[in-house]
């Protein structure tokens, strides 16, 4: 299953292609030497300015969206476009810009540290990027030269994915108005079928097979019981799936799957566990589950608190807590057939809500033209 940043860009691409003319500019970040040299050269990237510019002379936008500057692309192309007079957009995947880990997450831990501190000090002795202390330090010190030259204040608005990442700015010490956030989801295409897939009788989870996707609370939560699991993915924990697959009757992997697969699995699911441990971004799965009308019972917890209504298109529990994930799933089980329904109806109207194709050109026409409008006037 494709997924990531990667995935949203070419997407929302797609989409702006129908409406508006865009042009895109591509940086690609490197491993070895040449990689080293990029990320130790993003404090101040000379290079990766000059080729944003010439784009820009060639191109003269209404405005210029980023995506992801770390690190061949380097904060230093926000000031220079704005000293071009073209206005900024930046959607936020994750939260590097408040603590160098990006996950907030430290040794299977959540990590809220540096939110409060005015340079992450013990992000840094605790090497939470690459486990490296140099690279903590190099890209905390970028972040925060940056803010202290107020390279961050250039840009006209940033782009959440939820309310929760808006909420976890504003609380922190990053100093930026509320009024240059906002929250614009990504998005998935619609993938429920025209027949009604028959539902079995079991749970799906689908993702990467580690920590931080809370693999550990899924099988302890599942092990012993009478509820059936599905699992599909892969990750540093793959055997840990495969021996509780051994050991339980009840717990089945699929090993990794395409798109297709993925979407048939989540239609015949009754619903998606999601039991992570970290605050996520955006989790496409959820949306993905959501656009199959697949309710979903995830962790209490960031972004999930936001995207999941408990006992309308889902449950929540207790983050870390394998007896209140069973709980939850025996909860759902006992759903009158009627209730469930009603449920999976609510997560496909979340859906389409929220996360379709067609809910995101009036979230990107609300962000654009009062920005674009707001350029005009000034000019």
């Amino acid at each position: 299953m494709s997924g990531g940043e990667d995935t949203v860009v070419e997407q929302e691409l797609k989409l702006l292609k129908q409406y508006h003319t865009v042009e895109v500019v591509y940086f690609q970040n490197y491993s070895g030497w040449k990689g080293a040299i990029q990320f130790l050269a993003s404090i101040w990237n000379i290079y990766s300015v000059k080729k944003v510019r010439e784009k820009i002379i060639e191109f003269k936008p209404d405005l210029v969206h980023i995506h992801n500057w770390h690190f061949a692309l380097g904060p230093l192309v926000f000031r220079e476009i704005n000293n071009l007079d073209i206005p900024i957009v930046h959607t936020i995947h994750n939260y590097r810009l408040l603590c160098p880990s990006g996950i907030l997450l430290n040794n299977g831990q959540l990590f809220t540290h540096s939110l409060h501190q005015k340079f992450p000090y013990k992000a840094v002795f605790k090497k939470v990027y690459r486990s490296s202390f140099f690279q903590t330090f190099w890209l905390s010190v970028i972040i925060w030269f940056h803010k202290k030259i107020g390279t961050w204040s250039k840009i006209e608005k940033y782009l959440c994915l939820t309310s929760f990442a808006v909420e976890l700015f504003q609380k922190s010490n990053f100093g930026i108005p509320v009024e240059k956030f906002t929250v614009k989801p990504n998005f998935v295409i619609d993938h429920k079928n025209n027949l009604e897939t028959k539902r079995d009788n079991h749970f799906l989870f689908v993702g990467r097979l580690s920590v931080e996707k809370g693999i550990e609370v899924l099988i302890d939560a599942f092990r012993d019981t009478s509820f059936e699991l599905k699992i599909a993915g892969d990750g540093p924990l793959k055997q840990l799936v495969i021996d509780a697959a051994v050991d339980n009757k009840n717990i089945c992997y699929l090993g990794s799957l395409k798109n297709e697969e993925v979407k048939l699995e989540l239609q015949k699911a009754q619903a998606f566990i999601f039991p992570s441990i970290w605050y996520e971004g955006m989790p496409m799965t959820i949306i993905e589950a959501f656009s199959c009308s697949t309710p979903v019972i995830a962790s209490n917890l960031g972004a999930m608190s936001s995207i999941i209504s408990n006992n309308f298109n889902g449950f929540h529990f207790e983050e870390r807590n394998p007896q209140k994930l069973k709980e939850a799933v025996k909860l759902f089980d006992n759903l009158m057939p009627e209730v469930k329904k009603h449920i999976q109806d609510n997560a496909y109207q979340t859906y389409k809500e929220k996360y379709s194709v067609s809910s995101q050109l009036s979230y990107f026409n609300t962000i654009y033209m009062p920005i674009i409008n707001k350029s005009d006037r000034n000019d």
